[in-house]
């Protein structure tokens, strides 16, 4: 997996003399106006200037939480991780981790996983069933309020401050360089930098003006099954091409339960329900009762769209950054996260704004050098996927370097970029794909 390293490996030093910094100047001037001295302890929790703000913890702010926290130079570093949920918490999400997410996740990472896949079966619409197999793991399965729980708990470890129950309402930059983070509850947070990973329709999204050039209808819904069902997909993964164009559906076993759903362009919500309704029961599960169901939209940011404004950066969801062909997120939103983290520290130490743009301009950089292209072959491979569907699942069951092309990508040993980038059948296989 190639990736574009950040300036972990940097040194970012901060002083410890409050006269260097002219923030620490503005904050003086805000106790004394309140009545209050320096040293007087905070009344809220949440008081002070904190040096990274990092909103949401799902996968992307979690790892950026966990990455400012642990960067070089983090003695007295403040960084605060709020979440408008208190964890565990349900995601509609696949749970599918595979290379690249797991090669992102912190040191001593312990994966919470239920099941490993060793085998996918291909269908296209019911139909033409085909299973590949592999000898070695292809991806694991999670639940995701177990996994971002684990997230949160290593961002903590680190030095992290998690707050839940909080929710943001809006974003204000301040004349003195700092950011205030605006609460629903009236309170308000001082930043010195601000990493958004709130989700695709968050306020920071919306701050910094991301736009979205495909969004897409995901449905899903957790069916507990017996041991005798659970045991018949052990080990193994559905995907089905739909035949709404550009969709698809999949069945990942969890144990004890089956995570069962589909996704299509959104505007198609009925058909997407009956596409779901209709998975379900041809796979024979339509007997069970789901113990939740779900819905959610996923959007993929548009190549121009913005990662950063001023002292704010997004991550994840929030950026639109996700793999446009499978929607996969989980991988991107660790390694945007991680990239977020480690450059919201630069920004925060930036003592005026020609440097915080500069940093910005680091951090949009590393994106676009890294998950930007993966998703410019993305658009092309989904792009093609609408057109020619059954060329995907002919690929995917009758060819021997397009099945190891995708194993590959799942394992974490290449990328789809890296694939359009290197020699042999693999990229003669993807270029046959997405050709025009």
């Amino acid at each position: 997996m190639t990736q574009t390293q950040g300036p972990s490996g940097e040194q970012n030093p901060t002083s410890d003399d409050p006269s260097d910094d002219p923030s620490e100047d503005a904050s003086a001037h805000r106790l004394a106006a309140e009545g209050r001295d320096r040293d007087e302890p905070e009344a809220d929790e949440l008081g002070g200037v904190w040096d990274v703000v990092v909103v949401g913890a799902g996968p992307a702010g979690s790892s950026a939480a966990y990455a400012a926290a642990s960067a070089p130079g983090a003695e007295g570093r403040r960084v605060l991780l709020l979440d408008k949920a208190a964890p565990p918490r349900y995601k509609t999400c696949g749970g599918g981790i595979i290379g690249p997410s797991r090669d992102a996740l912190p040191p001593g990472f312990q994966l919470p996983l239920k099941d490993r896949v060793h085998a996918i079966t291909f269908t296209m619409d019911g139909k033409l069933p085909r299973t590949r197999r592999s000898q070695r793991m292809l991806f694991g399965l999670v639940n995701r309020d177990e996994f971002d729980e684990r997230l949160v708990q290593c961002a903590e470890k680190a030095g992290a401050v998690p707050a839940t129950g909080v929710a943001v309402s809006g974003l204000r930059p301040e004349p003195d360089g700092l950011v205030t983070v605006i609460l629903q509850d009236g309170r308000s947070v001082l930043a010195r930098s601000v990493v958004g990973a709130d989700g695709s329709a968050g306020r920071t999204g919306a701050h910094v003006g991301v736009t979205f050039d495909q969004v897409d209808l995901g449905l899903e819904a957790e069916i507990p099954v017996p041991p005798e069902v659970a045991a018949q997909w052990t080990g193994r993964v559905l995907l089905d091409w739909g035949s709404i164009s550009g969709s698809y559906g999949w069945v990942f076993p969890k144990g004890d339960s089956l995570t069962v759903g589909v996704i299509a362009a959104r505007g198609k919500g009925a058909e997407t329900r009956a596409y779901l309704k209709e998975f379900i029961t041809r796979l024979g599960l339509a007997g069970f009762e789901p113990s939740i169901e779900s819905g959610h939209l996923t959007r993929c940011r548009a190549d121009d769209s913005p990662l950063a404004k001023g002292r704010v950066l997004v991550a994840g969801d929030a950026a639109g950054l996700l793999e446009p062909w499978t929607r996969e997120g989980i991988s991107y939103a660790l390694r945007s996260g991680r990239l977020a983290g480690e450059w919201a520290v630069r920004v925060a130490a930036a003592q005026d704004p020609t440097e915080v743009n500069r940093q910005a301009l680091g951090y949009t950089s590393a994106i676009r050098a890294d998950l930007g292209q993966e998703m410019r072959i993305g658009r092309k491979l989904m792009s093609a996927f609408e057109r020619r569907p059954r060329a995907f699942h002919i690929a995917a069951i009758g060819l021997r370097p397009a099945w190891r092309a995708f194993a590959r990508v799942t394992q974490g040993h290449t990328t789809f970029a890296g694939l359009a980038r290197s020699h042999g059948l693999g990229r003669q296989t993807l270029m046959m794909l997405i050709r025009r």
